[in-house]
């Protein structure tokens, strides 16, 4: 994984606005009407390979294919995994009795299309047998996209987003393990073969893991002592489900979700930073951008960050159309850099700007590749000032 060695480089969290075209060929799949693969998988390929030329364009360092060819950053693992059956989904779940639902009613209830669970799939998915892996074949597809798009553009680096065995247990239910450690485990043998895959292909693996710090949000019952155990049990499956990857080749992504809203009962950073440390990546990306979570760089005077170990800090975000000025970006990435070193820092993302694939994106896509730009922007005006 490279870091800031020369000057800071950026990157982002992972799934970008998918061009119209796509999106059309998505809903079309969902309703049933057949589709033309062959158009299909060029189709793909195309809007993969324009996706990598625009990062790399503004000036992204180490870009991805935009998750162009997954129907949302988690769902789509439901493809990739058989041992499951798809069930109509209860109403009202799980966002439904959330402490920001319980805390702001009549706001989650007017603003419901971008409210806690408006994204939920209409189906949810039991576990009914073995979990295995079975998606190889839409895996070696995407590992061959990114990769001739990243040879034909000349991106630093290049990572693909995979999505944690915490988060697809999270949002399914088990039928067929004796416990729910058991059908955890079983999910982080099977998508270890998507882990492996993906380093193999000479990418860096982003571990995707949004229900580690929104499942405090989910459960309102749940108290901190209790979450931290519950949240300590899972970052031993995450390391199980790493096995045969190099922590250097991983960084690690967690986040509040989509939630355009007041987010006042999200996980603060420090209740939880000492567990999260332990897992076995060499870079760990998270939200530092945002009016609710701006002030958490401060941890990092007290926080020794481990050997060899990179910070991917939000330093522009996903919950508010606002562009960030990109002096306000240097400031916040010098605010990183002075407490854990120049190097150490990779300038990145709070979330994903085009979560899923059929849905309408929260910010407009031309305001997400201005932020790109002012990322970049920002990113070089804090280098010259650190390389002084």
């Amino acid at each position: 994984m490279r870091n800031s060695a020369e000057r800071i480089l950026t990157t982002h969290v992972g799934s970008l606005p998918r061009p119209q075209r796509l999106i059309e060929a998505f809903v079309a799949e969902d309703r049933g009407v057949a589709i033309d693969r062959a158009a299909y998988e060029a189709l793909l390929e195309e809007a993969v390979d324009e996706v990598v030329a625009r990062q790399v364009a503004l000036g992204i360092d180490i870009v991805d294919d935009g998750e162009f060819s997954k129907r949302g950053f988690s769902v789509y693992a439901n493809e990739r995994l058989e041992g499951y059956e798809a069930r109509p989904r209860p109403r009202g779940i799980p966002w439904g009795g959330s402490r920001e639902a319980l805390a702001f009613p009549d706001f989650y209830e007017s603003a419901r299309p971008h409210g806690p669970g408006a994204l939920l799939p209409a189906a949810e998915m039991v576990c009914v047998g073995p979990v295995r892996y079975r998606g190889r074949q839409q895996l070696d597809r995407d590992l061959a996209n990114l990769r001739a798009a990243v040879d034909a553009h000349g991106a630093a680096e290049a990572f693909m987003p995979a999505i944690s065995p915490v988060d697809v247990a999270g949002n399914q239910k088990n039928e067929h393990y004796a416990s729910d450690e058991e059908f955890l485990y079983a999910i982080a043998d099977a998508m270890n073969e998507e882990y492996r895959a993906i380093v193999d292909a000479g990418f860096i693996l982003q571990i995707d893991d949004p229900h580690l710090v929104t499942h405090y949000v989910k459960t309102p019952d749940l108290e901190m002592g209790d979450y931290r155990k519950w949240l300590a049990a899972q970052i031993e499956a995450i390391n199980y489900a790493l096995k045969g990857v190099p922590a250097e080749r991983v960084r690690y992504h967690t986040c509040y979700g989509i939630n355009m809203g007041p987010r006042v009962h999200e996980v603060e950073l420090g209740w939880v930073l000492d567990i999260v440390l332990n897992i076995e990546a060499g870079a760990f990306s998270f939200e530092a951008a945002n009016p609710r979570h701006e002030h958490e760089w401060q941890l990092w005077k007290e926080t020794r960050l481990p050997e060899g170990k990179l910070l991917v800090p939000g330093v522009i975000t996903h919950s508010s159309v606002l562009v960030e000025h990109p002096e306000l970006i240097a400031e916040r990435i010098m605010r990183f850099a002075g407490l854990v070193g120049r190097e150490n820092v990779i300038a990145g993302g709070d979330c994903g700007f085009g979560t899923n694939a059929s849905a309408t994106p929260e910010i407009h896509p031309s305001v997400v590749w201005a932020k790109f730009e002012a990322l970049a922007e920002g990113a070089r005006i804090a280098s010259r000032a650190l390389w002084a």
